[in-house]
C-alpha cells in the first residue's frame, strides 16, 4: 500500500518557512469567493439533517447539558430586567446568590434571537426558535474555516475534502445541536477560525488581524481556551523572530487587533466595581493586562527591530517574553496553576472527580477503554502527518501551525477530556490534504487496487466518530461474548427527574430555597422560582458544600444543615448519580436512609410526590 506522505513529492510544489505557496486560484479573485456556494449547500444540508434528527426524537428544546440549561437561566435574567454587568445568579447557592463567570457576549446574541422571534411569536415558541436556530449559526464558521485551511494544504480537492470532514465532524459531535448554548460551539468556530488565519499563504495582515481579534474573543468568552491562545501568540512571535520584515506588517496588525478587541471586550462586559479583581475563570484585570501589555510590548518591538538582525530581533522578543511573565507572577500568580485546584477536597472526590468531561486520559481509558480512538487517535495520526510533511519540506508554514495547534489541544484532552474535541477538529485539516492527494492518485490510476484502498482508509481514518463508533462496537461486541448487557447512558435515568413533568410539584410549593443533588440545580431555576443551594458550578462552593454535607450526614445532623441554609423543599431523585455516590459513601447519611424509605421526623412528604420520580419533602421549622 502507498502512502505518499512517507516520502517527498516534488511535483506537489515544496514550500519552506520563508517562501510560502499561494492558493490556486484565477487573478483578482479573493480565495472565499470560491467557498461560498459549496459551503453554504454544505450547512444548508447540515441544518436540514440536524432539525430532522432533533425533532424526530425531540425531548426538549434545550441540550441535555446542565451549562445549556443555565445559559438560558442566565439570558432569561438578561432578558428579565437584571443588569448587562450583573452576572450573579441570585437563586443559586447561599443567600446573596452566585456571581457567574460566563461572558455577556454569548447571551446578547441568544438573547437579539429571542427579542426578534418575540415579534412574530409566544413567549415559549420565540425561545424555542432562538435556541435552535444559534447553536446552528455557529456551525457556519467551523464549515468556512475548516474549507478554506483544507485548500491551504491541499488545493482545491483539499477545499471539498475539509468541508467534507467540517460537515462530519458538526454532525457527530453535540456542541452545534439544537439547544447547545453554551459557550463551547463559539470556541470552537473562534479556534478554527485562528487555525484558518494563521496557515494562509503569504501571512496576509488582514488575516492576522482577524486572528487577533478572535483570540481575544476566545480569552473574553471562556478561560478555557487560554493555553491555545498563548500557543497561537508564540506562533506569530516566532515567525517574526525567523521572518523579521517579511512579518512586520502581520505580526502588527495580529499584536493591535488583539489588544483592542480585548480592551473593548474588557470595558463591554466587566463591571467598573471588579476592575481591581482577578478572577482566573473569566475576563478580568489579570487576563486584561496581561494580554494588553504582552501585545503592546511585542507591537513596540514588532515596529522598532524587524529590520534590525536575528539576534537583535532575539534579543528583543525575549524582552518582551520575560516582562510579559513577570508581570503575570506579579498580578496574577495563582492563574498560573489549575483554576479548579483551589476546590475543597470533598468536592473534588464527591464531584469533580465523576465530571465525565473534566476526566484525564487514564481515568477516561479506564472507565471507558473503548472511546480511547474517538477521542485521542486521529489527532495523533494528524500530528504524525505535520511532522513528516515539515521534515519533507511540504508546506512547512502551515504544518508547523498545525502542529502547535494541535500538540496543546491534544495535551489538553490528556488533562480533560474535553479537549478532544478541539483536537479532533483541528485534525480534519492537516489530514483534508492527505486525503486529497491519495484521492488524486487514485483517480489518476482508477485500476491500482492499492490505491484506492489507501485512498478510502485514510479517509475513514480521518474521521473521529468513525473510530467512536468501532469502540461502541467491539465494546458491545466484548460484552455479548462475556455475557454482560451494555451499560445504559447516564442520562437515560436522570432525565426523568429533570423535565418539566417532574417538576411540576415543585413549582407548585410556595417559594423558597430548595436543596438537591447538584444536577437537579439549574432544571429547578429554570423550571421554578425558588432559590437551590447545588448546581455543578465551582463558584457555588458554599452551597454544594452544605448540600454534599447535609445528604451525607446522619439525619440528627443532616437537619442542622438545612435549616442553617434556610431550606424549605427536599428534591430527591433517586436515581440521580450523585445520590448513589453519597449513599455509597456514607450508608447512614440522609441520601442513604431515603434510598431505603426510611422518612425522618423533621421532613413532610409532599402529597402526590412518594411514588413519582422526583419526591419532595417540605423541612419542618
Amino acid at each position: 500500500m502507498e502512502f505518499p506522505l512517507l516520502k517527498s513529492d516534488p511535483a506537489a510544489g515544496d514550500a519552506g518557512f520563508a517562501s510560502p505557496e499561494r492558493l490556486p486560484r484565477s487573478p483578482g479573485t479573493h480565495p472565499l469567493a470560491s467557498l461560498h456556494l459549496p459551503v453554504l449547500m454544505a450547512f444548508a444540508l447540515f441544518v436540514v439533517l440536524t432539525t430532522a434528527m432533533h425533532f424526530s426524537s425531540y425531548v426538549d428544546y434545550v441540550g441535555a447539558d446542565n451549562d445549556d440549561v443555565m445559559r438560558l437561566v442566565q439570558v432569561r435574567d438578561l432578558l428579565g430586567g437584571q443588569g448587562w454587568f450583573d452576572l450573579t445568579q441570585y437563586r443559586l447557592g447561599l443567600e446573596g446568590g452566585t456571581p457567574m463567570h460566563w461572558s455577556r457576549l454569548v447571551d446578547l446574541p441568544i438573547a437579539s434571537l429571542i427579542l426578534l422571534f418575540s415579534l412574530v411569536m409566544s413567549p415559549l415558541m420565540a425561545e424555542a426558535s432562538a435556541l435552535l436556530v444559534w447553536p446552528l449559526l455557529t456551525a457556519l464558521p467551523v464549515f468556512y474555516a475548516l474549507s478554506l485551511s483544507g485548500g491551504v494544504v491541499g488545493g482545491p480537492p483539499g477545499r471539498v475534502i475539509g468541508l467534507a470532514l467540517a460537515f462530519l465532524y458538526v454532525l457527530a459531535i453535540n456542541r452545534f445541536l439544537p439547544g447547545a448554548i453554551d459557550h463551547h460551539n463559539v470556541q470552537l468556530a473562534l479556534i478554527a477560525t485562528i487555525a484558518a488565519c494563521l496557515i494562509l499563504p503569504g501571512r496576509p495582515p488582514a488575516a492576522h488581524a482577524l486572528a487577533g481579534v478572535t483570540a481575544a474573543l476566545a480569552i473574553a468568552i471562556g478561560a478555557e481556551t487560554t493555553p491555545h491562545i498563548v500557543v497561537v501568540a508564540a506562533i506569530v512571535a516566532v515567525q517574526w523572530l525567523w521572518l523579521g520584515g517579511a512579518m512586520k506588517h502581520a505580526a502588527s496588525a495580529f499584536a493591535l487587533a488583539m489588544a483592542a478587541t480585548l480592551t473593548a471586550a474588557f470595558f463591554l462586559t466587566v463591571p467598573p466595581a471588579q476592575y481591581g479583581i482577578v478572577a482566573c475563570d473569566a475576563l478580568s484585570t489579570g487576563f486584561y493586562a496581561l494580554g494588553v501589555i504582552g501585545a503592546g510590548l511585542f507591537f513596540l518591538a514588532v515596529s522598532s527591530l524587524s529590520e534590525r538582525g536575528f539576534a537583535v530581533r532575539l534579543a528583543g522578543l525575549g524582552l518582551v517574553g520575560v516582562a510579559t511573565s513577570g508581570f503575570a507572577l506579579l498580578a496574577a500568580p495563582q492563574c498560573l496553576g489549575n483554576p479548579l485546584g483551589s476546590l475543597d477536597p470533598l468536592l473534588v472526590s464527591m464531584w469533580l472527580t465523576h465530571v465525565t468531561e473534566a476526566q484525564s486520559v487514564f481515568a477516561q481509558l479506564r472507565i471507558e477503554p473503548w472511546t480511547g480512538g474517538g477521542f485521542y487517535l486521529v489527532p495523533v495520526l494528524a500530528m504524525i502527518l505535520c511532522a513528516v510533511r515539515i521534515r519533507q519540506g511540504r508546506d512547512v508554514h502551515a504544518h508547523g501551525v498545525l502542529l502547535a495547534l494541535l500538540a496543546v489541544s491534544w495535551a489538553i484532552a490528556l488533562v480533560q477530556v474535553r479537549g478532544a474535541v478541539f483536537s479532533n477538529m483541528l485534525s480534519a485539516i492537516p489530514l483534508a490534504g492527505l486525503v486529497a492527494e491519495l484521492r488524486t492518485r487514485s483517480n489518476a490510476d482508477p485500476k491500482n487496487l492499492r490505491k484506492g484502498i489507501a485512498y478510502a482508509a485514510t479517509a475513514f481514518a480521518a474521521v473521529p466518530f468513525v473510530w467512536a463508533l468501532s469502540g461502541a462496537l467491539l465494546s458491545m461486541g466484548v460484552n455479548t461474548v462475556m455475557g454482560q448487557e451494555a451499560g445504559q447512558l447516564p442520562a437515560g435515568e436522570e432525565k426523568i427527574c429533570t423535565n418539566a413533568e417532574a417538576m411540576a410539584p415543585l413549582a407548585r410549593e410556595p417559594v423558597g430555597v430548595v436543596s438537591g443533588p447538584s444536577n437537579l440545580g439549574a432544571h429547578i431555576l429554570r423550571f421554578t422560582d425558588h432559590r437551590v443551594l447545588s448546581a455543578p458550578y465551582h463558584r457555588n462552593q458554599g452551597g454544594m458544600l452544605t448540600e454534599l454535607h447535609a445528604a451525607m450526614a446522619r439525619p440528627a445532623d443532616s437537619v442542622k444543615f438545612l435549616r442553617g441554609a434556610g431550606v424549605t423543599v427536599l428534591a430527591f431523585c433517586s436515581s440521580d448519580p450523585q445520590v448513589g455516590s453519597d449513599a455509597a459513601a456514607a450508608p447512614d447519611g440522609l441520601y442513604a436512609q431515603l434510598r431505603k424509605g426510611i422518612v425522618p421526623d423533621f421532613l413532610e412528604p409532599v402529597p402526590g410526590t412518594a411514588d413519582q420520580p422526583l419526591q419532595l419533602f417540605r423541612v419542618k421549622p
